[in-house]
């Protein structure tokens, strides 16, 4: 997977509500205009949801 950019992220997360399932994350990127990269990323995410946004960087980035 390409190295995602977490403040493009972060961007593309804006207003979500935590803890937030993965679909809630992925719905609001696509709100945002997320890159299709950005959006695939996060529909690939291996974890159904997360507490807090810095926990959605490192699963996109593979540290979780």
């Amino acid at each position: 997977m390409a190295k995602i950019n977490p403040i493009d992220l972060q961007k593309a997360l804006k207003g979500v509500d935590y803890p937030a399932s993965k679909d809630d994350i992925v719905k609001a990127a696509e709100k945002n205009g997320a890159s299709d990269e950005i959006v695939s990323a996060l529909k690939n995410l291996s974890a159904d949801s997360f507490e807090k946004p810095t926990d959605v960087t490192k699963a996109a980035s593979g540290d979780m």
